[in-house]
């Protein structure tokens, strides 16, 4: 562990922070396992989360110091034992997940912003397939993420040419939520996350399980999901003061349980 993650909290939302500006924020397999011990951490306490970088970068990709590695290193061993686990948990993450994109998200660093439930962007913020130019392939599931978000004759251009997605394209593109201005993203964000941390959170768990569900499964399938879901989000206090709140014609008062 160490202070490349910070955590701050503003009641029931926490935002963790990518804090290695001098590399703008690229990550390594250390800092990929302090983020991943942090998101898990956050999602046993807060109601939703926000991943920042800083100003010049939300992540600028795999920390690559050092130059390459020795001819037969297996560059899919640190994917298989940091980022991996780090992409499964945001995807399995019992509470919603809000990017806030700043400059660079380039690499490994784009596939966890695009990786969030939903994504704030700044004006002069971009994303970047980087790895061909380094000579690897998309990793940290960009081709499943851009395929399932954009087309695939889309991701393709973006992984294949390695050229950046300005903020406003991948706005028109339904790539992410929200473009802003770049001093107005992590406000932006962080009032998307404190209403979500007001809403009934076990249901927002549960969405979240059938809208990634969704994208792997067939239609019959999705209804069987669905089916049990709804089971579980009926035995929640937060239905029954949702039903009462209706009826009583006023706002519900969700605690998340």
């Amino acid at each position: 562990m160490d202070d490349r993650i910070l955590t701050e909290r503003a009641g029931d939302v926490v935002t963790l922070r990518l804090n290695a500006p001098a590399v703008m924020n690229a990550i390594d397999a250390d800092m990929a396992e302090d983020l991943h011990a942090k998101l898990v951490d956050a999602s046993g306490q807060a109601r939703a989360i926000v991943l920042a970088g800083h100003e010049r970068a939300f992540c600028a990709g795999a920390n690559l110091a050092g130059g390459p590695r020795p001819a037969g290193a297996d560059m899919g061993e640190r994917l298989e034992s940091a980022f991996n686990p780090l992409m499964l948990a945001i995807r399995h993450c019992r509470v919603p997940v809000i990017s806030a994109v700043r400059g660079a998200a380039a690499g490994i660093g784009a596939s966890i912003a695009l990786c969030c439930d939903m994504i704030v962007a700044g004006e002069s913020a971009y994303f970047l397939q980087a790895f061909r130019r380094v000579g690897l392939v998309p990793d940290g599931g960009s081709a499943f993420l851009l395929a399932h978000s954009v087309g695939r004759v889309r991701a393709m251009e973006l992984m294949l040419l390695g050229e950046k997605l300005p903020a406003r394209t991948a706005l028109e593109w339904g790539l992410v939520n929200r473009v802003t201005a770049d001093g107005e993203v992590e406000g932006v964000a962080a009032e998307l996350a404190a209403s979500l941390s007001r809403g009934p959170t076990r249901a927002l768990g549960l969405i979240r399980r059938a809208a990634w569900a969704a994208l792997a499964q067939d239609f019959g399938q999705q209804l069987e999901l669905e089916r049990a879901l709804q089971r579980e989000a009926g035995e929640s206090a937060d239905f029954h003061e949702g039903v009462a709140a209706f009826l009583g014609k006023r706002e519900a008062q969700f605690t998340g349980k």
